[in-house]
């Protein structure tokens, strides 16, 4: 489902108009991705949890040419599901 089909669910469920539900969409993801800047979890109970994930610096392989090269450190955003949305998928 993209974007524009949840904002449509959402106002065939809600009342609102299409564009309001795109609206708070957007504010909802404008949302999360401040509190990851910010390092922050966003904790949907029951949904599930956005957060910040970091990795170490490792080494990896050039496919082409199979050279070993370093793979700097780096931050990442993880989801991980609620025991509801689990449930729902079973």
């Amino acid at each position: 489902m993209h974007k524009p089909e949840l904002a449509a669910e959402i106002a065939d469920k809600t009342g609102l108009s299409k564009e309001k539900a795109m609206e708070v969409i957007t504010a909802f993801t404008d949302q999360v991705s401040a509190a990851a800047a910010r390092q922050e979890d966003t904790v949907l109970t029951g949904f599930g949890t956005f957060s910040v994930r970091e990795r170490q610096a490792r080494e990896g392989r050039n496919p082409q040419t199979g050279a070993t090269i370093k793979i700097p450190a780096s931050k990442s955003v993880g989801f991980k599901p609620g025991k509801v949305l689990k449930e729902s998928v079973r």
